[in-house]
Formats: C-alpha cells, sequence, structure tokens
C-alpha cells in the first residue's frame, strides 16, 4: 500500500487562508528605466536559459542538507549575468549595495516573497546574516523585555535543542517538551504541551534536518499576549503556510531557496524596537527594519540569487504546486524504504516524516559506507547521514527533481538485490 504524505492544514492544499490581509507591493527600480514604478511580481522576469539534463551537463544529483542544490534555471541565468550584470557594465558580486541596480534586486526578491508566502503590510521581511543559529540569541534579545522573560520551547530535534540552550543567556526558557529521550522521532500532541502561562512566546523548529521530522500542523501559544517562534530554515518555501500564525519566522537560505550566507527574518512589526539594552546593533531588528536590511553591506549575491529562486517558485506556480511535487518525490522514497521489508529503515514516525529531509538506516550497518561510495560513482552524493546520528540522509529540497529520487529509489532497490 503507498505511503500516504500528510500536509499541513495550514496547506493552501486544503483550504484558502482566512486572513484578509494582502501581500504588500513595494516600489521598485527596473534596470531599464530610471524612475521608480510599481510592478507585479513577474512583470520584469528575465527568461531563463535552457536546462539541460544533469546527465548532459555532468552534473550530479546532490542530496546534501545544505548548502544544497539549486534550480540549474537559476544557476544558468545567474551564469548568463554574472560577467555584465542587466548591461551595467559590472558583476552583481562588484556593484555597490546602494546602487539602483542592486536596490531593485533587494525588493524584487521582497516582493516576490511576500507574494509567495501572503506576507501582509504587518510584517517586516529582512535579509540578515549569521545564520539561523544567530537567531537562537535574536529571538530572545527581541522579544524578551529583560533576561526574566519566561518563554517555551519544545525541542523535536538536534536544532531546537541548541536553540533553547542558547536561549537560556537571555531569557528563563522553559523545556515543556523534548524528544531526545525517543531519539526525536515524533511530535507531541499539542493538547498535551503544559505552556507556561506568563510565557511570551512559544519556540518551534518547524523541520529537524538531521531527524527528518517535521510538523503539519503548529501549536497555539496558550498565553493570548504570547506569539509563536518558527525556525523554518530546512523547509521555507516548500508548501504555504499561514505567516499571520506567527509573530516570527527565520530561515537560513541554503537549504532551500539560495547559498549560504543570508538569513531570512519575517517578524511583526509591532514586535519591532522592544530590545533588551544589551542587544548589539546588528541583532537588534529594527537596526535593518529601518534601513530594509542595508544598515551595512549585506550579502548582495546570496540575496539576488534568493531573489531568482523566489522568482523560479512563482513561475512554478506558487507552493501549493512545490509542495505537490514534494509530497510526490517523499512518497515515492519512503515507499520504497517500507516496502523494502526491514532492508531500510526510516525510523520517523510516519505522521510526521519529513518532506524534506529523509534519514534512513541499512539493516547491515556495515554496507552503509559501501552503498555511499557506490550511490556517489552512479552521480548521487552527499547521502552520508548526519555525524551525530550516522546512517544516511536523502535531502530532497524544492530543486531536487522527481528524476533524481527515481534514480536514487532504482539504486536503493538494485543495492538490496546486490546485497541481500
Amino acid at each position: 500500500m503507498a505511503t500516504t504524505i500528510t500536509s499541513s492544514p495550514n496547506s493552501l492544499l486544503f483550504h484558502h487562508s482566512t486572513s484578509s490581509r494582502k501581500p504588500s507591493s513595494l516600489r521598485l527600480y527596473t534596470p531599464s528605466h530610471a524612475s521608480l514604478r510599481r510592478i507585479s511580481c513577474t512583470a520584469v522576469s528575465t527568461p531563463p536559459p535552457s536546462v539541460s539534463s544533469s546527465a548532459s551537463t555532468g552534473r550530479v544529483f546532490n542530496f546534501a542538507a545544505g548548502p544544497a542544490i539549486l534550480p540549474e534555471s537559476v544557476i544558468l541565468e545567474a551564469q548568463a549575468e554574472l560577467f555584465n550584470y542587466q548591461g551595467s557594465g559590472m558583476s552583481i558580486m562588484e556593484m555597490s549595495h546602494r546602487s539602483k541596480e542592486f536596490d531593485y534586486v533587494i525588493k524584487k526578491a521582497e516582493s516576490d516573497l511576500r507574494s509567495l508566502l501572503s506576507i501582509s503590510d504587518d510584517y517586516s521581511v529582512l535579509f540578515l546574516q549569521g545564520g539561523a543559529t544567530t537567531q537562537f540569541a535574536a529571538a530572545p534579545l527581541n522579544l524578551c523585555a529583560s533576561p526574566d522573560t519566561t518563554v517555551d520551547y519544545v525541542v523535536t530535534g538536534s536544532w531546537g535543542d541548541k536553540a533553547f540552550k542558547e536561549a537560556q543567556k537571555y531569557c528563563k526558557p522553559n523545556l515543556i517538551w523534548s524528544g531526545k529521550a525517543e531519539k526525536y522521532t515524533k511530535i507531541p500532541s499539542f493538547d498535551s504541551l503544559q505552556q507556561s502561562p506568563d510565557a511570551r512566546y512559544l519556540h518551534i523548529c518547524a523541520n529537524e534536518t538531521i531527524h527528518g521530522v517535521e510538523f503539519k500542523d503548529y501549536p497555539t501559544p496558550a498565553n493570548k499576549d504570547a506569539v509563536l517562534v518558527a525556525d523554518m530554515s530546512s523547509n521555507f518555501c516548500s508548501k504555504p503556510v499561514d505567516v499571520s500564525r506567527f509573530g516570527l519566522i527565520y530561515a537560513g537560505a541554503q537549504k532551500n531557496v539560495g547559498p549560504s550566507g543570508v538569513t531570512v527574518v519575517i517578524v511583526r512589526k509591532d514586535l519591532i524596537g522592544n530590545a533588551q539594552p544589551i542587544t548589539p546593533v546588528m541583532l537588534d531588528y529594527k537596526t535593518h527594519a529601518d534601513t530594509l536590511s542595508l544598515y551595512n553591506t549585506p550579502p548582495c549575491f546570496a540575496i539576488y540569487i534568493c531573489g531568482l529562486v523566489f522568482a523560479d517558485l512563482l513561475k512554478q506556480g506558487g507552493l501549493v504546486e512545490v509542495e505537490k511535487n514534494n509530497a510526490k518525490k517523499a512518497g515515492i522514497l519512503y515507499d520504497t524504504i517500507d516496502a523494502s521489508g526491514g532492508y531500510y529503515v526510516c525510523p520517523v514516525e510516519k505522521s510526521v516524516r519529513s518532506l524534506m529531509n529523509v534519514p534512513f538506516t541499512l539493516r547491515q550497518p556495515e554496507l552503509e559506507k559501501t552503498f555511499i561510495a557506490e550511490a556517489s560513482k552512479e552521480g548521487m552524493v552527499q547521502l552520508k547521514g548526519h555525524r551525530s546520528v550516522g546512517g544516511m540522509r536523502a535531502s530532497i529540497y524544492n530543486a531536487m527533481p522527481l528524476a533524481g529520487v527515481e534514480k536514487l529509489v532504482a539504486f536503493m532497490k538494485d543495492f538490496q538485490a546486490r546485497n541481500p
């Protein structure tokens, strides 16, 4: 029987958002015009070069957890523009972040992201540096009035655990649930969570990259004045999300929407401006909201690539279509694992299996190195599991084509037949 891949109840596969807010529009500089004008998210998209198959270009199927695979069309478009961006006479890597050209790039990226996630004017979108790990400190510093402020953490994997430990320096976090005793293979029933009545926020990691555990729905803070905070690094823009349910979303771009070097922060505007006095200027959301992410030199090239990825996701039909593709890929891989008679094992509870990161082990652990080596020779790389858990892990982000997953499962079946 085929595996049923569950999607979030927030997904537009099931219903439309009840929010009446509309995504904000931005005034963007268009390289071909000297003045600012209001544009649609697709009005100025550059047609990407034609894309050859991975086989004909010598590219491999990259199953890395991050930095990770990017759409070939995006890489080729960046390649075409790299030497002389939009007739500017210089590369995007060379130009000033204060230039008209880059002003257009960053505003277009924000506009397209707002369209993808239906982000309203109630939220600021920031392009920052330091990775999601820096946000482990920035979140409590910005949202907690003092080090005595109470917050709640649900820890479903290694990254949630790191966030909880970092928060201990800047507030009083309560660990209200941890999956560590069960090796991070499940997510708790939300009704069972013993939330603190005075918690300022409830923090989750929406998808645990290492352990392959993903929230399909999201808990609601018990305190009506609290907000939900989520690290969405490894499933960001992989499916529709009702942003209005969150006070703060942050995500390292290097897994699903760009190269390493830029972190996307979506924060409700009323939460900005109350950072603790000890907050470094570069960790204060107000610093970046007031300067439109241009307080200092941002990671220009990384933001540019993110912008190309956002435009590509819109061309695919938005996140509803993206989620359908992701569910299909994940279903094929999980079905192969479950139909192997225990030869391959995914330890994660089926209802919360990640669509992005699929960890699995072999019944004969001594064959895992051989599996990884042979897969690499066949053009499938970075399948080794995280050093903290071992085994294998296939990260099948948005940009992983169906052909890559089909090749992997064919190899898995052949490997099992040759090594019973």
